[in-house]
C-alpha cells in the first residue's frame, strides 16, 4: 500500500471533520424556519445543545473503550451481538448517500446566484452531480486530501458564520424579535414545534467516532474532537440564529428565504449579501459532502471486516475504503438522477424522510450499549461519582435520541422502519452465507483430521515388534 497520500487525522482535523459535518447547508435557512414560533425557538435550540454535548461525550467515552473504525456500528456489536451492529451499520450507510444526494440538490440553488442565468434540468443535474463526484475524487486521493479539504472548507466557511453571528450582535435590536410564543399554543408547544425542525441540526457529532481507526491517539483525540466540533457548531449554530432574529424584523424573517442574507443587507446596507451567503454556502456543503463521503464508506468497511457486509467493502487504499465510497457516491447519483426524472414530488422526498429515522438507530444503539457497558462493567473498580456521572450522560443522550425519533414524524418512521426491513433480508442473506462458509471450513478441517488419523505413521512401524523365532520349531538337522 502507496503510504505517500496516507495521515492520520490529527485533533484539529478530527475537529473540523465533526464541524465540517455537522454544518452543511440547512443552517442557511434555519433562522427562517423557526421564526414562525417565536424566541421560544431560541431555548429550544439551548435545550438541544445539552442533549447534543451528551451525545458527544458519549461516542468520546464509547471510543476510548472501542477506539475502532465504524463507531455506533462496533459498539452496538460489542455490546448486543451481529444484528444490533448490522442494523446500525445498515441505517447509516442508507443514511449518508441519500442525504448526500438531498446535499447535492440543495447546492444548485447557491450555485445560481453565483452565476446568474437561465438554469435548465440538465445545467442543474450536472452541477447537483458536480458536487457529488469533486468530494469523492478528494476522498479517493487519501485521507490526506480529504483532511485538507475537510480544514479549509470549514475554515472557509466558520469565518463568514461567526462574523454575522458576532457582528450581528452589535446591530441587535430587541423590537425585531416579535413575541416569545408566535403560536395560538402553549409555549411548550411551540418550544417542541420548533425542536422538531431543530433535531437533526446536530446529526453528524459521531462523525470523529466513525473514523476513529483514522485519528491519532483515538482514545483521547476522538472525544476530544467530538466534544470541540458539537460545541463549536452550537456557537455558530446559536449566536448566528440570535443574531438573524436581532437584525432582520420578525414580519420578514418568517418570509426570507434567505435569512443570512437578508441579516447582511440588513446591517451593512446595499444587496452583495446574498452573493456573500451564497459562497459561504457553497463551500459549507461541498466540505460537508468531503466529510459525508468519508463517513459513508467507514461503517460498512468495519461490518464488512466482521462478515456482515460484502466482501467488497473491504477495498481500502491510502486510508479510505474506495469501495464504499464508490457504491454511496454512484447510488448517490442516481438517486439524483431520479429525482430530476420524476420532479419534486417524487421518490426522493420519500428517501429524504427515512434517512431523518435512519439516523437514530445508530444513535440509540450506542447510548444503550454506553448504558449496558457501565451496567455490566466492575463497578467496584470505578469511582462512583464517575459512574454516576457517565451513567446520566449516557441516559441523556438516550433521551435525546428518543426524541429524535418522535420529532421525525409518523411518515419518517413509518418509511424509515419499511426501509430497515429490508435491510433484515440483506442480513439474512449474509448470515446464510457466513454460516456456509463456516461449515465448509469445519468439514474441510474434519475431512484432514479423519485422513491424518487413517494414514499409518512412522511410530505406528515402530511399535510393531519384530517376529521373534518360536521355541516350539525343532532344531534343523541333517
Amino acid at each position: 500500500m502507496d503510504d505517500r497520500h496516507t495521515r492520520r487525522f490529527g485533533l484539529g482535523t478530527a475537529t473540523c471533520l465533526v464541524m465540517g459535518n455537522i454544518i452543511g447547508g440547512g443552517i442557511f435557512l434555519l433562522p427562517a424556519s423557526v421564526a414562525p414560533f417565536g424566541t421560544v425557538s431560541l431555548v429550544a435550540f439551548g435545550v438541544l445543545t445539552v442533549g447534543a454535548v451528551a451525545l458527544a461525550l458519549v461516542f468520546g467515552r464509547l471510543a476510548e473503550r472501542h477506539p475502532d473504525t465504524g463507531g455506533p456500528y462496533v459498539y452496538a456489536r460489542e455490546a448486543f451481538g451481529d444484528f444490533a451492529g448490522f442494523l446500525s451499520a445498515w441505517s447509516y450507510w442508507t443514511m449518508t448517500w441519500v442525504s448526500n444526494a438531498a446535499l447535492a440538490v440543495a447546492i444548485v440553488g447557491y450555485v445560481h446566484v453565483l452565476l446568474p442565468g437561465r438554469p435548465t434540468d440538465t445545467t442543474d443535474l450536472v452541477i447537483a452531480l458536480g458536487a457529488l463526484w469533486l468530494p469523492a475524487l478528494a476522498n479517493f486521493a487519501g485521507t490526506r486530501y480529504v483532511g485538507l479539504v475537510q480544514t479549509v472548507s470549514t475554515v472557509l466557511k466558520f469565518i463568514p458564520l461567526l462574523f454575522i453571528a458576532v457582528v450581528g450582535l452589535f446591530f441587535f435590536d430587541p423590537a425585531n424579535l416579535g413575541s416569545f410564543n408566535e403560536g395560538s399554543g402553549s409555549a411548550l408547544g411551540g418550544m417542541s414545534a420548533a425542536a422538531a425542525i431543530l433535531l437533526y441540526s446536530y446529526v453528524g457529532v459521531e462523525s470523529a467516532a466513525m473514523s476513529a481507526g483514522e485519528v491519532r491517539d483515538p482514545e483521547r483525540n476522538v472525544g476530544r474532537a467530538t466534544v470541540l466540533g458539537t460545541i463549536g457548531s452550537a456557537v455558530v449554530y446559536l449566536l448566528g440564529t440570535v443574531a438573524v432574529f436581532g437584525t432582520v424584523a420578525h414580519d420578514k424573517l418568517v418570509k426570507s428565504q434567505a435569512p443570512f442574507s437578508d441579516a447582511v443587507n440588513a446591517m451593512f446596507g446595499g444587496h452583495w449579501g446574498g452573493t456573500v451567503v451564497a459562497i459561504a454556502a457553497v463551500v459549507s456543503i461541498i466540505g460537508a459532502l468531503n466529510g459525508w463521503t468519508l463517513m459513508s464508506a467507514q461503517s460498512p468497511y468495519a461490518a464488512a471486516k466482521d462478515g456482515l457486509f460484502p466482501a467488497p467493502f473491504l477495498t481500502k487504499r491510502r486510508g479510505v475504503p474506495t469501495f464504499g465510497v464508490l457504491a454511496a457516491v454512484v447510488l448517490a447519483s442516481a438517486l439524483t438522477v431520479l429525482n430530476y426524472l420524476i420532479g419534486s414530488g417524487g421518490v426522493f422526498e420519500i428517501l429524504v424522510l427515512i434517512t431523518t429515522f435512519s439516523v437514530t438507530v445508530p444513535y440509540l444503539l450506542a447510548a444503550a450499549a454506553q448504558v449496558y457497558f457501565l451496567l455490566t462493567g466492575r463497578r467496584d473498580k470505578v469511582r462512583p461519582a464517575r459512574f454516576a456521572r457517565d451513567l446520566t450522560l449516557a441516559l441523556t443522550a438516550f433521551g435525546f435520541t428518543f426524541w429524535l425519533v418522535a420529532g421525525a414524524g409518523y411518515a419518517a418512521i413509518y418509511q424509515g422502519v419499511l426501509f430497515l426491513f429490508v435491510g433484515i433480508l440483506v442480513y439474512a442473506w449474509m448470515a446464510a452465507r457466513r454460516t456456509a462458509r463456516q461449515g465448509e471450513a469445519a468439514a474441510s478441517q474434519k475431512g484432514e483430521a479423519a485422513a491424518a488419523t487413517a494414514l499409518p505413521t512412522p511410530a505406528d512401524h515402530e511399535a510393531v515388534p519384530p517376529p521373534a523365532a518360536s521355541a516350539a520349531t525343532p532344531p534343523h538337522t541333517t
